[in-house]
């Protein structure tokens, strides 16, 4: 592997850190990225209907109300973030 392969794969991993918030950056911590997990995987639940309909059923609920119930789990996730450090 060549130094301009590396740059180029390396210019194309920050443009796509830039363009989609879930791929992360370098500065993000676990819980950000556990956080971004958990928001993607209810948006695509509540986005598809057979996925949303299977969930409805499996937890003997209306799909509106699983749609309710997804969408404020999407508030907070992970629960509320840890304390940071102050340096």
């Amino acid at each position: 592997m060549q130094a301009s392969d590396r740059f180029n794969i390396n210019s194309q991993l920050e443009h796509l850190q830039a363009k989609y918030v879930g791929t992360g950056h370098a500065d993000m911590n676990r819980f950000e990225w556990a956080v971004n997990i958990q928001r993607d995987s209810y948006a695509a639940y509540i986005g598809h209907y057979p996925l949303l309909s299977y969930f409805s059923i499996a937890e003997n609920e209306s799909i509106g109300r699983q749609r309710y119930t997804f969408m404020q789990k999407m508030l907070l996730p992970c629960g509320l973030p840890p304390e940071r450090e102050e340096d």
